[in-house]
């Protein structure tokens, strides 16, 4: 009877441990996108419209954060302004943005911190604390975003970047290779087709992976001794 109560606990343990990763997978694996679906919420809850998600604007804020990820101040600030000319000589072609299709960028956000916080929390403890970058946000000439994040090698700060534009959608910031543009070895940006590379994200899922096949291992321990 007691071999029956313990598997029993650990089928409905490894069940929920299935559902959270299956959520994870479906809703969590980068982060850029889900502080776009942040954004795009906070903009409809003020009756504004959703900006399109651009991955060659979210790739080129990822390179502002790669190229700035060393200068984070003490007061948890971005001490770095790339020139206007890399967005188009260094960022679109680290990229891949057919530079034909290179538009007006309207707007950045950039924050950094001394440790990995959630979409939620980056959202409004390194993004948008202030009016200044709220006002920013729901610019109404805004019509696309991207977003893009990079743990720095200095003391493990992480960085964060907003980037937006108001040209018309899909057509500004295109990706070659029919919009797959040129994979990136780190960090994450919305709208990519290629897997995460933010460390914090890929910890917690092995560590979840682990959890269910040690329960798995528990499982057919069980069944040995009961069957």
């Amino acid at each position: 009877m007691m071999v029956k109560k313990h598997c029993l606990r650990e089928w409905i343990v490894l069940c929920l441990l299935l559902y959270t990763v299956a959520v994870y997978s479906k809703n969590h694996g980068n982060p850029a996108n889900d502080l776009v679906d942040i954004i795009n919420s906070n903009r409809t809850s003020v009756k504004l419209p959703q900006l399109n998600d651009s991955p060659g604007l979210g790739c080129m804020a990822l390179q502002y954060v790669k190229l700035c990820k060393d200068n984070c101040t003490n007061n948890n600030a971005v001490n770095c302004k790339p020139p206007e000319d890399d967005f188009i000589e260094i960022f679109a072609l680290n990229c891949g943005v057919e530079l034909p299709t290179f538009g007006t960028i309207t707007g950045h956000i950039v924050g950094c911190q001394s440790k990995y916080l959630e979409p939620p929390q980056a959202f409004s403890h390194v993004l948008i604390k202030d009016k200044k970058t709220l006002s920013l946000m729901r610019n109404k000439t805004h019509t696309e975003v991207g977003v893009g994040l990079v743990k720095g090698a200095h003391k493990g700060h992480f960085f964060w970047c907003v980037l937006f534009s108001s040209d018309k959608i899909n057509s500004t910031f295109v990706l070659e290779d029919h919009g797959q543009g040129i994979k990136q070895k780190e960090g994450c940006f919305s709208g990519s087709s290629y897997q995460c590379s933010g460390g914090e994200k890929t910890t917690k899922t092995a560590l979840s992976i682990n959890n269910i096949i040690m329960i798995l291992g528990s499982l057919y321990v069980c069944f040995l001794q009961h069957f």
